[in-house]
């Protein structure tokens, strides 16, 4: 049925790559099914590859028995001693098959699961060889597209770069070379799915790593990363050696280092900062290249205030907001951003409300200020251990001083309620009525 059966197998091997072993043990399982199908799933068949033949042999196994109940399963004792003279009753005699007689639609069964069990192995080496590859570069060539997403030519198998982990400012064309992050490795239905990214902080770290030998040799160590793909990235390093300073590690000479990266990114712009342990300083180092005045650190909600002077507060803020949002991302901290003037106005609003409550001392006001108070309201809706925490308190004086703040409160919401009906009272210019 298989002319040179030996050759084809090693042919197989080697183009393949799947062992030999694995190849003849699915010949194997192909004949057993082809057999099955042609005379009965019954029927206990054995294929077996003969290597000096170079062909598979197909055994179907018997019981001796002295009188038979079922033809397909047993056989005579007297016919099994015409094959085998050593037998005895209650063996089980193996005796061969041709092969020729399992027809043409039995040879198209065997061919069918030879194809397909050596699609399945060929998955199965796909997948372990690239299930430890995950969070690594690799290198492929852009080989087509579909419904968005580009299909990636790895050389022995192919991935995947999902639209949603595609740069939107960078394009592609067939045959181009690619550099991509491996995001995941799944076992797909049809064949083991590769995911790539582009967008992933992990390239830009893995780039690095490539460009610095001080990050990979561990000297230099990333803290943390965070990215708007295409538009601008923050990388806070840190150095394990006093002698070597990460920052200037990273930039490179004469900034040969994080070019490459951004050459790497087709563009995208790269601020590299000082990691520090303390978040006030992080912080104030991840917002550059504005500066900052003051920070005020709220504990209780990971919050910061950020306090910049009037004229850094846009570059502060960035683009469409694009500064302090990775700030944020890379400290792992809410920032909220105002500038002197508008600080010190709330200040002022704040300080005008909190003093009403006669339990608070000015030292108390400040206090309050520092950790975000910034009226009679927050300080209502606050809880009694946080008040008390904040201020070295019993939780009961807090909760005193909380009452209190309601009541404040409702003597402001009432003094600005009449201060709205006396505006609608009071007639304007336009209303009062023209001289003759």
């Amino acid at each position: 049925m298989i002319s040179d059966l030996a050759r084809l197998i090693d042919t197989v091997h080697r183009e393949k790559n799947i062992p030999r072993e694995a190849l003849i043990q699915v010949l194997e399982q192909a004949m057993e099914a082809a057999a099955r199908k042609k005379y009965g799933a019954d029927r206990d068949i054995e294929a077996q590859f003969n290597d000096d033949l170079g062909e598979v042999e197909l055994f179907e196994f018997k019981t001796v028995v002295e009188e038979i109940d079922n033809d397909e399963t047993e056989i005579l004792f007297d016919e099994a001693r015409k094959k085998d003279p050593a037998c005895e009753v209650g063996d089980s005699l193996g005796i061969k098959m041709f092969v020729e007689d399992l027809g043409r639609i039995a040879a198209q069964t065997a061919k069918q699961v030879i194809i397909q069990k050596i699609r399945d192995a060929e998955r199965e080496m796909t997948f372990n060889e690239f299930k430890d590859r995950k969070g690594e570069l690799i290198n492929g060539i852009v080989r087509r597209f579909e419904k968005g997403n580009i299909v990636v030519d790895l050389g022995r198998a192919e991935a995947v770069l999902p639209k949603r982990e595609q740069v939107p400012t960078e394009t592609y064309r067939q045959g181009d070379r690619i550099h991509a992050y491996v995001l995941d490795i799944t076992r797909a239905s049809k064949s083991p799915q590769v995911v790539l990214s582009r967008t992933h902080p992990g390239l830009l770290m893995k780039l690095f790593e490539l460009e610095v030998p001080e990050i990979y040799e561990g000297i230099v160590r990333i803290e943390a990363c965070a990215r708007e793909p295409g538009h601008r990235a923050k990388i806070a390093v840190s150095s394990q050696d006093r002698d070597v300073d990460p920052v200037g590690a990273c930039v490179g000479l004469k900034g040969s280092r994080v070019q490459a990266v951004v050459q790497e990114l087709r563009g995208e712009a790269i601020d590299i900062i000082p990691f520090h342990p303390d978040p006030a300083r992080f912080i104030v180092h991840a917002i550059a290249p504005a500066q900052v005045s003051k920070v005020y650190i709220d504990e209780h909600t990971h919050s910061m205030e950020l306090i910049v002077p009037d004229d850094q507060l846009s570059k502060a803020i960035g683009r469409r907001g694009q500064n302090v949002r990775l700030a944020a991302q890379l400290t792992g901290w809410r920032i909220d951003i105002f500038s002197e003037s508008r600080h010190a106005d709330m200040v002022d609003q704040a300080r005008s409300e909190l003093c009403r409550i006669t339990l608070l001392d000015d030292e108390m006001v400040d206090i309050l200020i520092r950790h975000g108070f910034r009226s009679a309201q927050e300080l209502f809706d606050a809880e009694a251990y946080e008040v008390a925490s904040i201020l070295s308190l019993e939780e009961s004086d807090a909760e005193e001083i909380i009452a209190e703040a309601e009541r404040v409160l409702d003597a402001i919401i009432m003094e600005e309620s009449n201060r709205r009906k006396n505006r609608q009272s009071t007639p304007s210019d336009d209303d009062l009525p023209a001289e003759a």
